[in-house]
């Protein structure tokens, strides 16, 4: 197999090699004319090199046209019909355009090594500019140098190399194949991996949940991945931590408490699935040591002010207790029945009777009057940290009034406040770190 470079010393090849591959092109193109009428053949016209290259690049750029003039090119803009010489084109849409061309100029079966194959490109056209150029020379093998870890993960089929380190007088690299067969996405892989820092998955989603906000900042050390549902938090963990012998990364995850058991907590957390002391990401926020910090910050009296909000909020539970109580009920039956079904029988007959006895066996009557007990305890007693842990209600930061006692405004304004503070070197950041650090185990 040949070397065959593509580009320039420095990545990108030099405008004027642009436009001599294009005015190269051209005179092919008009010797393939002659050739043609020479021959006396009759029929479509070849087509050329740069009728490829062209169509291509109309493709990539449908907002413009492309016409020929005294043996030179002129791109138009289809919107306002302003013409441009190959010269007035952006770096990006001359890229692409040497791109089309010079690779096919390579030997077959060759090599070509690519440096920075983002370089200019836009990333809405970068991955179709270069699926394109692959498709021009499925005979040659590309090789791309890059740090756009998006860009690596769309080469389907590639094999990708991640590297780690370089000697440079030894001129030696320190370097690992990434594992084609990984559960992981490609993409997030080599994030994690290229960032060199443990990792922490949560739940949510990187554009609008409360997660992907604050734990960035509860844990700067960490390259925080949000992955959507609790299941895939559970799962990534899972397999990231059993290919630790490859990447040497100590990995964790957190998932909300919602309505887990005791027993269901302890599971995860031998898992290395962090379980925090309160029922959801919302109720960290109205963790005691959060509220007081906050209010400080805004020259709030602390202790007044969570006094008020702790009353409002046992409030609140109070008035939802039973419904609180039924909903972790049937959280506990539906656990236990998925667990003692998850048996083998055999008949159908031998299922019905198990069924029917796990009703008299679980009674959920029972359960649901012990909750009762449990949380009303809570509220006599003024248990303000276990409330936090068994009640699921995300209205309550805003039904609490925690926003305008604490004087940071309504409930956006009380989460921008936490964020806004956990962005500086403060007293008042530390407190609030620690605060949520010590409610997360």
């Amino acid at each position: 197999m040949s070397r065959w470079s593509l580009a320039g010393a420095e990545g990108v090849a030099p405008a004027t090699e642009a436009e001599r591959l294009m005015a190269l092109m051209m005179a092919e193109e008009v010797m393939s004319l002659l050739a043609y009428k020479v021959e006396g053949r009759t029929g479509d016209l070849p087509v050329t090199k740069i009728d490829r290259v062209l169509a291509l690049w109309r493709e990539i750029f449908p907002e413009n046209e492309v016409l020929r003039a005294d043996g030179s090119l002129l791109f138009m803009s289809v919107d306002d019909g302003s013409a441009r010489t190959q010269v007035k084109l952006s770096p990006g849409e001359k890229l692409a355009l040497y791109y089309f061309g010079g690779v096919l100029y390579a030997p077959e079966g060759a090599l070509i090594p690519i440096e920075s194959p983002e370089l200019f490109l836009h990333p809405s056209t970068l991955r179709r500019v270069w699926d394109r150029v692959e498709a021009l020379r499925p005979d040659c093998t590309f090789v791309y140098t890059t740090h756009d870890l998006d860009f690596a993960s769309t080469r389907s089929g590639a094999t990708t190399i991640w590297v780690k380190g370089c000697d440079a007088e030894a001129e030696r690299f320190d370097y690992s194949v990434l594992q084609p067969d990984s559960p992981l996405r490609e993409d997030m892989y080599m994030a994690i991996l290229g960032a060199r820092r443990p990792v922490l998955f949560i739940e949510g989603d990187n554009t609008h949940s409360i997660d992907s906000k604050l734990y960035p900042l509860i844990f700067p050390d960490h390259t925080v991945k949000a992955l959507g549902s609790c299941d895939r938090v559970i799962e990534s963990t899972r397999v990231f931590n059993s290919l630790e012998g490859f990447h040497h990364l100590d990995s964790m995850g957190i998932v909300d408490r919602d309505r887990r058991s005791e027993q269901e907590v302890a599971y995860l957390r031998r898992k290395k699935i962090m379980v925090p002391e309160v029922a959801e990401i919302e109720n960290l926020l109205m963790v005691e040591g959060v509220v007081k910090a906050v209010a400080a910050a805004h020259r709030r009296d602390p202790e007044r002010v969570f006094q008020k909000v702790k009353e409002a909020v046992i409030a609140m539970f109070g008035g939802e207790m039973r419904q609180q109580a039924l909903q972790h009920t049937r959280h506990f039956v539906k656990h236990t029945m998925e667990h003692r079904i998850d048996g083998r029988f055999s008949s159908i007959n031998k299922l019905e009777e198990h069924m029917a006895d796990l009703v008299d066996e679980i009674n959920p009557r029972a359960i649901y009057e012990q909750f009762c007990r449990e949380f009303h305890s809570y509220i006599r007693e003024g248990d303000y940290a276990s409330v936090l842990r068994v009640y699921n209600q995300k209205s309550m930061v805003g039904q609490s009034n925690v926003g305008p006692l604490t004087g940071s405004g309504d409930k956006r304004g009380y989460l921008t406040a936490v964020l806004n503070i956990l962005k500086t070197q403060t007293a008042a950041a530390d407190a609030i770190r620690n605060a949520i650090r010590e409610n997360i185990k």
